[in-house]
């Protein structure tokens, strides 16, 4: 059965009223949410979380899921197993890799279930915060995330631990806190919500004073904020100063943030609600903003091409970059550079990031996108540039 707001949504009653500016939503869910405070992933918070994604989908908003709780799944297994080679007392980072990797598997596993349950095609994605900063691990990820929200599947997202330390190795990074942030600039979402087991950010820590008053509202986050942030309840890993701190990524690349109570009904269905409870962090800038300072930033442009008039024209309805309309390339860029677009007249019209080299541009130049393969005996895709990955000048 689905809560209060799903049951109004059944009834006909629509949650994206005033909130048209809403649609791409990284819900980010902590492993104290997971387990209820317990030691074991608890499978009907799965379900729950399951249940409010199926309706935003209806409702017709994008979601991805950024999960924690690996690590504490793997060691509720290896305790519960006859394998005492594992000491359970080591804090050591090779035996929390352990952990993470013996408990990503059950972990995925109850998710996939939850959403098979309810017909909703989930995908697993494992990404490091190096991959979000290499060029073409970025661009990788960014198109199959991309790919995947288009045909509806909805990705869930975990830090990679096996091989990437940063989150379970350093206090002040958090529990896939920045890694949601980071995810939710690369997808370009619209609002990260961060499900904790408190409200948001209270004046004082609400578990010490039960007076403590919540903040509805951060305009912005300065040295005052995570003042307030780093005395309030924070254990470290997880805690809210890194919360807050993913909050301040988020919002300087034009995405709204909500802490919520991820333990409250239809915590995640309120977030895009005109009813938000918790911590909001207005986006300090749009979007579009954020991508247009880094594409039309001279540092990065390796590059350009020109298009025929078909594909100015086809550019300017909203279109990708096909080869077909490729004319001619200059300069020496790589896969995932960033280069200018020029018209035939040689007008610069647009800025973007290149699915191909300038060598294979150069081969592939106006054939057909079926013809993409023969020609490099490989593709990166049907388009040069995706439209996702371009500005207008």
């Amino acid at each position: 059965m689905f809560f209060s707001i799903a049951g109004r949504i059944e009834s006909g009653e629509s949650l994206v009223k005033n909130n048209s500016d809403i649609y791409r939503v990284v819900v980010k869910i902590g492993t104290n949410v997971l387990t209820q405070g317990g030691d074991m992933v608890i499978y009907e918070k799965m379900q729950d979380i399951v249940r409010q994604i199926l309706t935003l989908h209806r409702e017709g908003y994008e979601v991805l899921l950024v999960t924690s709780g690996a690590i504490t799944e793997g060691r509720s297994l290896l305790a519960r197993s006859k394998n005492n080679q594992f000491s359970m007392e080591s804090g050591g980072i090779a035996s929390k890799q352990v952990l993470a990797a013996v408990g990503q598997v059950p972990l995925m596993r109850g998710w996939e279930q939850a959403f098979t349950e309810l017909n909703i095609l989930s995908a697993q994605a494992l990404i490091t915060r190096r991959d979000v900063s290499d060029r073409l691990s970025y661009l990788h990820a960014r198109n199959t995330l991309l790919k995947l929200l288009e045909l509806n599947i909805v990705p869930i997202i975990n830090e990679n631990d096996v091989v990437a330390v940063d989150e379970i190795a350093e206090v002040n990074i958090g529990d896939n806190d920045h890694l949601s942030a980071l995810i939710a600039n690369l997808v370009d979402a619209d609002l990260l919500v961060i499900l904790s087991d408190v409200s948001g950010l209270y004046e004082s820590d609400p578990k010490v004073n039960e007076d403590a008053v919540l903040i509805e509202k951060v305009e912005s986050v300065d040295d005052y904020v995570m003042s307030i942030a780093g005395s309030a309840g924070d254990r470290g890993r997880g805690g809210m100063a890194t919360k807050v701190s993913a909050a301040k990524i988020a919002t300087e690349s034009g995405t709204h943030v909500l802490i919520t109570n991820g333990n409250v009904e239809d915590c995640v269905l309120y977030s895009v609600s005109d009813e938000k409870r918790g911590t909001f962090f207005p986006a300090q800038s749009s979007k579009v903003e954020s991508r247009r300072r880094y594409l039309l930033s001279n540092v990065v442009i390796k590059g350009s091409l020109t298009v025929d008039d078909g594909a100015e024209e086809a550019l300017r309805k909203g279109s990708s970059i096909l080869p077909v309309g490729v004319v001619s390339s200059n300069g020496y860029f790589q896969r995932g550079d960033v280069v200018d677009i020029h018209s035939i007249l040689g007008t610069r019209i647009a800025v973007g990031i290149t699915n191909y080299s300038v060598d294979e541009l150069g081969k592939i130049k106006g054939i057909q996108s079926s013809e993409i393969l023969s020609k490099l005996g490989y593709e990166y895709g049907e388009e040069i540039i995706h439209r996702n990955n371009m500005t207008m000048i």
